[in-house]
């Protein structure tokens, strides 16, 4: 694993504009950076990242059908127990689940070290999907890259084929998410076009949008029950709005599946560990409070259960800034600190992608600190020929 310094393409922007990746910067700063690529040999996907994801997939499985049937485990992730039977009835169903994304420390020299896993509303799967394989495209088209060089990526066909798996027969499927947050929504124009390639009849309505009715079912302003419905919007939020007493009722089939409330939180991390003792890609863990995580040592991290984008993690015992948004009023696990590899000041984060149950490319988060905060910007990746 190497970062190569590239020359940056000069008409990207317009490039990503034209394909709904209009949320190329943030800030005024650059969300995707083409100045600079990570570089992996076949061997490192093959023998390290594919079979890491694969694995802690099982794992995660695993733990969900445990907990689904533990009033003590659901109580440790907080899920509020009004929808404890929801979310194990989810799981009981055999409801089916659409992606996942974990994220790992890697180095290509040590095993990959699972941070968290992102498996509800795993946004970055655009860029990583289709924009990074455009670049790849174009690059080798120009020369840039030589002949051969290839990417871990199947994440668009992938995604597309397993829409066509869920609904077989094709239908009308609602897609929901904040109509108001730009790159939300152009994340799931992205999933309404899989959709449409998979044969279904995608409807998009914001989540603001969706309301009870007398018989207790979601439905959108024109009156059209949600029947189906993929939503980028979290469980942990879902399960405590004020419409949550219907989820039970209303006969929604969602994606992402009520079960994956199980895995949307970083509890996991100790309830992984404490199954799985020095499994190599898992990071010791604990929960706050519990003695054992002595064992962590003066510097370790300390992560709220339900967090996003590094808000409110913080290095215990160092010196990096906390991103306060807020979060931590369910509680926090402590990981030990094993910050992502440094290249020349640049700390990537790989994330790797599960669709169904199989490994399906990676995207790389880049920040200049340890924490991979909002800011961090979206690098693309090659396997060297």
């Amino acid at each position: 694993m190497r970062r190569l310094t590239l020359e940056p393409r000069p008409d990207w922007k317009d490039k990503a504009d034209a394909v709904g990746f209009v949320y190329h910067h943030t800030d005024g700063q650059a969300y995707w950076d083409e100045s600079a690529a990570y570089a992996f040999t076949l061997a490192e996907v093959e023998d390290d990242l594919e079979p890491a994801a694969a694995e802690l997939h099982e794992l995660c499985l695993d733990l969900v059908d445990e907990a689904s049937r533990s009033e003590e485990l659901l109580a440790k992730l907080a899920i509020p127990a009004a929808h404890w039977d929801f979310v194990a009835g989810a799981w009981r169903a055999k409801e089916p689940s659409l992606y996942g994304r974990f994220d790992f420390g890697y180095d290509g020299t040590a095993k990959p070290k699972l941070y968290e896993y992102n498996a509800d509303t795993p946004t970055s799967v655009f860029e990583a999907a289709t924009f990074q394989w455009l670049w790849l495209e174009e690059l080798l088209a120009s020369g840039a890259l030589p002949p051969g060089t290839d990417q871990f990526n199947s994440l668009f066909e992938a995604l597309r084929d397993r829409f066509r798996t869920l609904f077989p027969t094709g239908g009308f499927v609602h897609f929901a998410s904040d109509a108001g947050a730009v790159e939300d929504r152009q994340t799931v124009r992205f999933f309404e076009d899989l959709a449409t390639q998979a044969g279904l009849d995608p409807k998009f309505v914001a989540m603001l949008d969706i309301g009870v009715n007398a018989e207790g079912q979601f439905a959108d302003r024109e009156g059209l029950l949600l029947q189906a419905a993929f939503k980028l919007y979290p469980w942990e939020d879902m399960l405590r709005e004020p419409y949550a007493a219907h989820l039970a009722t209303a006969k929604v089939r969602w994606l992402e599946p009520p079960w994956k409330a199980i895995l949307s939180n970083k509890g996991i991390l100790p309830l992984l560990w404490a199954r799985h003792p020095g499994h190599p890609n898992l990071l010791e863990a604990y929960f706050e409070g519990d003695p054992a995580a002595s064992a962590l040592g003066p510097r370790h991290v300390r992560k709220p259960l339900f967090s996003r984008e590094g808000a409110n993690v913080e290095i215990v015992g160092g010196e990096e800034p906390v991103l306060d948004q807020g979060y931590g009023a369910e509680g926090a696990i402590l990981q030990a600190y094993h910050p992502p590899p440094d290249f020349d000041g640049k700390r990537p984060v790989v994330g790797a992608w599960i669709v169904g149950a199989e490994p399906a490319g990676i995207g790389i988060r880049e920040d200049d600190s340890v924490v991979t905060k909002n800011l961090a910007r979206f690098v693309p990746h090659i396997i060297e020929a």
